[in-house]
């Protein structure tokens, strides 16, 4: 079986899909999608793929070691979203080829089941109390919000600013229960000073996590936050290779 083309699908507003053909008439799909740059990712795609023509596309390591290595330069949200997106179609080609899931090629399952939240987005304080009340009513049972339904944040807040944000999570926090999960993600929009001082007084209300303190670049700055607080601090949605990971962890 040999790799015949790969052709990316734009679906508006922002998403990507990739199908990857075989000479033998498999098709494997991935999702080589980087927010804000799809049509960037696809020419990524198009300019990888005289290396994959006319290969096996089950040798799914051997192509992403050779994709990501034999470039000079290498890693960044494009290239790798384009990278991810190929991984995903070659795995899914070979697990049509060996006529298996693919979780069951990479090692079988590890839980059948898993908790989910549900994101209850911005607005005002009103529009959030009532999303958190229809999704408990769904039968959700963890919920995810942000700081405000207002401006974004300056580099130095108010202490009005900070109120405002706690306001707003002990009122979804009342309206729901203390029986319901509910996380926040900051979004990397605030300084590190404001995340600290918000962190702080979140506290009380038990946030299930806090996502995105600060920007994932300031790797010193989550890692001094995280240390001054029992609540878990959750990043990685802008971390792209496991060696960015490496570093976080």
């Amino acid at each position: 079986m040999k790799i015949t083309q790969l052709e990316t699908f734009l679906v508006k507003p922002r998403w990507l899909f990739l199908k990857i053909h075989t000479d033998e008439g498999l098709v494997g799909l991935g999702e080589p999608i980087l927010e804000g740059r799809a049509k960037t990712v696809a020419t990524a795609i198009e300019e990888m793929a005289p290396s994959l023509i006319g290969k096996d596309p089950t040798r799914v390591v051997h192509h992403w070691q050779s994709l990501y290595k034999h470039a000079f330069y290498r890693g960044g949200p494009i290239l790798t979203s384009a990278l991810s997106g190929i991984d995903h179609a070659l795995w899914d080609l070979a697990g049509k080829a060996a006529g298996l899931p693919v979780y069951k090629l990479l090692g079988g399952p590890l839980r059948d089941r898993i908790k989910v939240y549900k994101g209850i987005g911005g607005g005002t304080l009103e529009e959030a109390v009532q999303r958190a009340k229809d999704a408990v009513a769904q039968g959700f049972l963890a919920l995810k919000t942000g700081p405000s339904g207002g401006r974004p944040a300056r580099l130095i807040e108010t202490p009005g600013y900070v109120d405002r944000v706690v306001e707003r999570f002990a009122a979804i926090r009342e309206a729901v229960g203390k029986e319901i999960d509910i996380a926040i993600d900051f979004h990397g929009a605030v300084s590190p000073q404001t995340a600290g001082l918000l962190i702080k007084a979140l506290e009380p209300y038990q946030p299930l996590f806090i996502e995105e303190p600060v920007q994932c670049q300031y790797v010193d700055v989550l890692a001094d936050l995280a240390r001054k607080t029992h609540i878990p601090i959750a990043t990685g949605e802008r971390i792209f290779t496991k060696w960015g990971f490496r570093e976080i962890l």
